[in-house]
């Protein structure tokens, strides 16, 4: 990372990534994807909180893979983050889930907080070697900080709260009532086993069932001054999280594309004869199985290549820091939404139609090939690709921007 220019920049995140960065970064994502790969039907179906894998992602570096090389982090930057979230999805996207929301959650230390006390955020992030989890889901009822002195308490109910009962600390967004930040939302930063917090253990979705996103309940906790991060407003650049956040989405659809084709392909490679009409030897030398997996290869590389670019323009805005505008930042959660939508609907129906070349023996339940199909299946319900589809329309036809929000 190049050195801060404190008139612009906001975060220490500056320039982007080069090719020896994303090289190594590569390597080791691709090596802890390996280890994951081993038992994540197992794990799937024991439906048990990642702490162990968590671990494996702390001794790799990648949690820290963020957080700034002055402090003892990576130093990398956030293209390097999202291409190690698509390698890990290949294999299990529940542990990818969990370290795309780890990202966004600790991103926040360069967002949201004020650049005085980033420091201290970052050193005490990188030296724990924090997973940040998150109750800050929007489309429930806010959770409430009451003024309590110099602190608050906070009490209330988030659904879907990604990592929270795994990871080391909660990110929680709550609205403050009474004091001199009345009617303020903050971002607040909670120890696991701070007394008050209570995981509720009830995600039991069909996919992605280890990204432990079950309720948490918050019930007259402490809140300090000391823990407050940041507020959450709508200034521009400390709202590209959420563009952030939907990019980390689209390279878990094409990470579980990519790892649903491989898987696959491994499966017809095995298979020692043809379908009994074909005029092949082979299912690999049936035209019928080529021509699908053809189709999927050249969608999931068109894919790759807008996502990349995303990618790369991301970094190239928060490059930009204070002097990112609307229109900028609106520009870019555009090509973001276009990532969003093309990589749903790659995913979902690369996960879906593989069955049509691997045969029915790949329906059993202790192949596992259906793990892809619920995995993103589930996840793609996040928020409507509908409205993602409505965001690149209204923009390509009028000029519209959608207003700022923790979805667009």
């Amino acid at each position: 990372m190049s050195v801060i220019t404190e008139t612009t920049h906001r975060s220490r995140w500056t320039g982007t990534a080069d090719a020896a960065e994303r090289a190594h970064w590569r390597g080791v994502a691709e090596r802890v994807a390996a280890e994951l790969a081993t038992d994540a039907l197992q794990r799937d179906r024991a439906n048990e909180d990642p702490t162990v894998e968590l671990d494996l992602l702390r001794d790799a570096g990648l949690v820290t893979l963020l957080q700034p090389a002055e402090f003892g982090g990576g130093g990398a930057h956030w293209e390097t983050a999202f291409l190690v979230i698509r390698i890990l999805s290949r294999a299990d996207a529940s542990v990818a889930q969990v370290l795309a929301y780890h990202y966004i959650n600790s991103g926040n230390i360069g967002f949201a907080a004020d650049p005085s006390v980033q420091e201290h955020w970052h050193r005490k992030a990188t030296e724990g070697r924090w997973i940040w989890g998150d109750s800050v889901n929007p489309t429930d009822p806010d959770l409430e900080l009451t003024a309590d002195g110099d602190g608050f308490r906070l009490n209330g109910l988030k659904r879907f709260s990604t990592g929270a009962s795994a990871g080391d600390v909660v990110l929680a967004a709550a609205l403050v009532r009474g004091g001199d930040r009345d009617g303020q939302v903050l971002f607040v930063v909670l120890d696991h086993d701070r007394e008050g917090i209570r995981y509720l253990g009830d995600w039991d979705a069909l996919g992605q069932r280890l990204s432990a996103s079950g309720s948490v309940r918050f019930e007259d906790v402490l809140v300090s001054a000391d823990d407050v991060l940041g507020e959450l407003g709508d200034e521009p650049f400390s709202t590209l999280l959420t563009p952030g956040i939907q990019l980390a989405f689209g390279n878990l659809y094409l990470g579980i594309a990519e790892g649903a084709l491989a898987r696959g392909i491994d499966l017809v490679r095995a298979r020692p004869r043809a379908w009994f009409l074909s005029q092949a030897d082979s299912y690999r030398d049936d035209p019928f199985v080529q021509r699908v997996v053809g189709e999927f290869a050249s969608r999931i590389a068109a894919v790759e290549a807008l996502t990349d670019r995303a990618g790369r323009l991301f970094d190239e805005v928060v490059d930009e820091g204070s002097a990112v505008t609307a229109e900028r930042r609106g520009e870019l959660a555009i090509e973001i939404a276009k990532v969003k939508v093309v990589s749903t609907e790659v995913g979902i129906e690369v996960a879906n139609r593989i069955f049509e070349i691997t045969g029915s023996s790949s329906a059993r339940a202790d192949v596992g090939l259906d793990l892809f199909w619920r995995n993103v299946r589930t996840h793609s319900l996040h928020d409507p690709i509908d409205y993602k589809k409505l965001e690149v329309g209204a923009w390509t036809l009028n000029g519209e921007l959608q207003p700022i929000s923790l979805y667009t």
